[in-house]
């Protein structure tokens, strides 16, 4: 096995990358990048950008030592084979959707045939990386979460995500399920919180840390807090006991605000009698790196591969 992958991590407006080092499970130092990216620009433009900050990684290491690329990649995609499917409707990368990513940055990057480029989906990518070296390091079952612009979530059992069973919902992931007037994502993601308090107060804030700045003087921006936190608990108490996750585990930018919210989701949890542990990441955007480049470590490559088509 060569020693050296590279984990990417797509987002809206940006990619970022490192190297990790599969045989010591550490990120490389000095093999960090990043670039901002257009996401209505060309598939040249996009697929430019991103080749840019992955040449960056690749120059840090001995290239003949790259088993390849992996990335952490927002949906939807196709992601056994590569292929872009944006459309309008997710108002990003629109451009490139029918691309074969894979082979294009094959092409880009003038990666040999024993270097390859696989993808994940994002928030399974994060959930694989905590349960790699992150906080669910040993942990037989995890459920990890993202709490930011969407709703990510994957369930994970001994290190390989869990797509398709009786204790999962459908794909894995709970953003699409049913709550309360909605979706989860339509509560569990920065809109929700930007939308309630606007309600509640009448002022539309810019973000989820403008309202967590004002709970100490806004009585509004506490209450933003405490529905966030008891419908989370709400929400995730009866998946947490039918999965039976030993750990829950959340990233993404507002589980910063853990402290303001943290206290009514346990609450919530503690009344549907759920023993899962707490934990907050802090490998942090670190995770969907390491997750993406262990799709490089052949055991774990074996046991995912035939899932990717369900993600």
């Amino acid at each position: 096995m060569r020693k050296y992958a590279i984990g990417a991590d797509v987002g809206g407006s940006h990619i970022s990358c490192a190297v990790i080092d599969l045989e010591t499970k550490t990120v490389v130092k000095g093999s960090a990048s990043s670039q901002k990216v257009d996401n209505k620009a060309s598939a040249e433009e996009v697929l430019g950008k991103w080749a840019s900050a992955l040449n960056h990684s690749i120059q840090k290491i001995d290239k003949s030592q790259l088993a390849g690329i992996g990335f952490a990649m927002p949906g939807p995609f196709d992601y056994a084979n590569g292929i872009a499917l944006f459309t309008h409707e997710v108002a990003k990368f629109e451009k490139l959707y029918g691309v074969n990513v894979a082979a294009e940055l094959k092409k880009e990057l003038n990666l040999n045939g024993e270097s390859d480029v696989r993808f994940m989906n994002d928030a399974t990518a994060f959930a694989v990386g905590e349960a790699w070296f992150g906080k669910a390091a040993g942990v037989e079952r995890s459920l990890s979460i993202t709490l930011g612009t969407g709703f990510g979530s994957a369930f994970v059992e001994n290190g390989v995500p869990v797509v398709e069973r009786e204790d999962v919902p459908k794909m894995g992931c709970v953003w699409h399920l049913p709550f309360k007037d909605g979706i989860a994502d339509d509560y569990f993601s920065t809109r929700w919180n930007i939308r309630r308090y606007a309600e509640i107060s009448g002022h539309q804030a810019s973000g989820v840390k403008e309202i967590a700045d004002r709970v100490a003087t806004d009585a509004s921006a506490k209450e933003v807090f405490v529905e966030l936190g008891q419908n989370l608990g709400e929400f995730l108490g009866p998946w947490l006991k039918k999965f039976d996750a030993k750990m829950l585990v959340i990233g993404g930018n507002v589980s910063g605000a853990y402290n303001l919210f943290g206290g009514y989701f346990e609450e919530k949890l503690a009344e549907q009698n759920v023993k899962t542990v707490i934990s907050i990441s802090e490998l942090k955007e670190d995770a969907a790196l390491v997750g993406s480049a262990r799709l490089f470590e052949n055991d774990f490559w074996n046991h995912v591969k035939p899932l990717l088509s369900k993600m």
